[in-house]
């Protein structure tokens, strides 16, 4: 088994904690702080691409080539959202094959229908049956056996705890190599959750989501070996840029030096390394 995936990590620490990557740079900078792998998730990535909200107006070839341009600067295993597929078994076959020789090494399909309509107050689902039929697809199309595919499922925000955990357990059946179940409203779901299924599980840290947000320690002691904070960087970058642009348009320029040095970036992109193929 390679020892730089994402199913190798996990069976060597027991957990990898999963910061959310939008972009090059982010994905860069997350190798730089000494993470061993990292998430790729579609809110983040079809709004700083495209500046569009996640509600399905991105296919596969788009969201393809932004995994692309993040996964060529780090050579750290890679989580990516699937979303469902982008249809069915077929779809769903070329999906996976299509990520994985981009050199992704985990997967993430969920059972929520695209496109996600604004105003549903419910989340319109895969029936059961396509779903588990997408899940076998993907894992027939599946060219590497160490890439790994984790189900998520919507269940639980509309339908409730039994019928997550009911999909669940037919997403591994169908041969999962781990599951999400996805909106936990509070710690006792979550423990819940983590003691019911001995596979990998996933854990969703989303700032302003409907799960209490907990440290990686604290998840992995409830059974989850997967934390992600997929949009934690979005959302303070974004707040970052908002306080810049206000503070240029009054003319206070109070954030000026406030931010990292020129000499510090030229670093972190590698300038040295180019550099250095210059003659002298």
């Amino acid at each position: 088994m390679p020892s730089n995936s994402v199913r190798a990590l996990l069976q060597t620490h027991g957990q990898l904690v999963l910061p959310g990557a939008h972009d090059a740079l982010s994905a860069l900078l997350i190798k730089q702080a000494g993470f061993s792998a990292y998430f790729v998730g579609g809110f983040p990535v079809v709004g700083v691409r495209y500046g569009l909200p996640d509600i399905g107006l991105i296919g596969l070839g788009e969201m393809a080539s932004a995994v692309h341009d993040i996964v060529k600067v780090s050579e750290l295993p890679v989580l990516v959202d699937a979303d469902d597929g982008y249809g069915d078994e077929k779809t769903t076959a070329h999906t996976m094959r299509t990520y994985e020789r981009l050199g992704v090494s985990a997967l993430m399909l969920e059972d929520q229908l695209l496109p996600k309509r604004c105003k549903q107050p419910t989340a319109a689902l895969l029936s059961t049956e396509q779903m588990v039929s997408n899940v076998r697809a993907a894992i027939a199309a599946r060219e590497d056996p160490d890439t790994m595919l984790i189900a998520r499922t919507n269940a639980r925000a509309d339908y409730g705890m039994d019928e997550a955990f009911r999909r669940a357990e037919l997403y591994l059946a169908a041969g999962a190599d781990g599951i999400f179940i996805d909106s936990a409203l509070n710690v006792d779901e979550l423990e819940l959750i983590g003691r019911t299924f001995d596979v990998p599980q996933m854990a969703n840290m989303l700032e302003g989501g409907k799960t209490p947000i907990l440290k990686p320690t604290e998840l992995h002691e409830l059974g989850f070996q997967l934390p992600i904070y997929g949009i934690s960087l979005l959302m303070r970058i974004t707040k970052l840029m908002q306080q810049s642009l206000e503070d240029l348009k009054s003319e206070r320029l109070e954030l000026v030096g406030s931010g990292i040095s020129f000499e510090d970036y030229l670093s972190v992109v590698g300038y040295a390394d180019w550099a250095d193929f210059e003659q002298d």
